[in-house]
């Protein structure tokens, strides 16, 4: 087992930092850091920005000029050694004269996947990986389930009132929660490729599914919208079909009729394979992974929700809580079947509580025998 010192802990602290500068930006391309150390002082650093631009070992190196030279790189995800939008960041390294390379965790894409350390090794550059890995994969937790299962990681976003409803009995959901949560959804919105909602929910409330905070730079890309559709029920006029981006429709009949004002509108519209009710959301997530979608989030009603929740295909969820309550007869979070029996039950650990304005922010996950 490889052993870290606190210098090395420290500085790949740090390159987890200049990591998470790229949250928003880099899809479909994983979020990276790299901080350059010679004889203890800091001599480069960057993070990758936007795909098809410099890696993040590159700007490092091109900020720490001849000082590279007899370095050690502290970097978040392992050097790629292919050719792709951009040269292998191993032959930067080499050429550059970097001594050593600590890895927080190796990339789990097939085309690298150790084979970035094995070169460095090759050239004589030493190498050592683990380092704070854990949090290495949580900033990029959805490369890395694309990268191993063709799937992105799904969170699901919710509004509710203390008493659990999301809108009342007669579908009015605006608002429940407050200015402030409802801003801070916008930074779940830039760090997805692509966000889901349906066609109940085009209907009823005709989101825009935008990402309109200024302060959140996403160099120019704009996530992917989502409609599950069976029945193309989507109007020409929605929101959805109105801004900048695309919108994407999915549905199981695309030769249907009903599809062409919607391309005319500016919609694709593909075909998913279709479930006993609705679209099979394997089959969704299936596509949209194939798309490069790294994370997406689903803003949508009971039923697509409780959906999502019963097939066990949500990551995360985060729920605003409103300190408000709405009564019996309104809408429950999640349309689920009966239970007849208590190990049925859908199980989630608590992640983080946060008070947001007047709100609180609960973000869960599944109970899978894991942290």
């Amino acid at each position: 087992m490889t052993m870290f010192s606190a210098d090395d802990h420290h500085h790949m602290v740090r390159a987890l930092e200049l990591a998470r500068r790229g949250l928003y930006s880099t899809p479909p391309n994983p979020s990276v850091g790299c901080v350059l150390v010679r004889w203890g002082q800091v001599v480069g650093e960057g993070h990758h920005q936007r795909a098809g631009e410099p890696h993040a070992e590159v700007v490092a190196l091109q900020e720490a000029g001849g000082a590279s030279r007899g370095s050690t790189a502290y970097v978040t995800l392992e050097p790629c050694s292919h050719h792709g939008r951009t040269p292998p960041c191993t032959e930067a390294l080499i050429a550059a004269g970097v001594r050593r390379v600590v890895v927080a965790m190796r990339d789990p894409n097939p085309r690298v996947n150790g084979s970035g350390l094995e070169r460095l090794e090759q050239a004589g550059v030493l190498t050592a990986h683990g380092l704070l890995a854990g949090e290495a994969a949580e900033i990029n937790r959805g490369f890395v389930r694309r990268m191993l299962t063709g799937r992105p990681w799904v969170t699901l976003k919710l509004g509710a009132s203390l008493d659990g409803r999301t809108a009342l009995a007669n579908g009015t959901s605006k608002w429940i929660t407050g200015d402030k949560s409802r801003a801070d959804v916008q930074r779940l919105r830039a760090r997805a490729s692509a966000i889901i909602t349906g066609s109940g929910t085009v209907l009823a409330d005709d989101p825009m599914l935008t990402v309109r905070d200024p302060d959140l730079d996403l160099r120019g890309r704009r996530p992917l919208r989502v409609v599950l559709d069976s029945h193309l029920r989507t109007p020409t006029t929605a929101q959805v079909l109105c801004f900048a981006g695309s919108t994407l429709i999915l549905t199981r009949d695309a030769s249907s009729s009903l599809a062409e004002p919607l391309r005319s509108a500016g919609a694709r519209v593909e075909e998913v394979r279709a479930a006993t009710e609705g679209l099979d959301l394997e089959a969704v997530l299936d596509r949209l992974g194939a798309l490069e979608c790294n994370e997406v989030l689903v803003e949508a009603g009971p039923t697509l929700a409780g959906d999502f929740v019963r097939r066990g295909l949500v990551d995360e969820i985060v729920v605003y809580m409103a300190p408000v309550v709405l009564g019996n007869a309104a809408r429950s979070l999640f349309n689920l079947p009966q239970l007849e029996r208590m190990c049925d039950r859908c199980e989630f650990v608590w992640r983080d509580v946060e008070r947001i304005g007047d709100d609180l922010r609960l973000t869960l996950r599944p109970s899978r025998g894991e942290d």
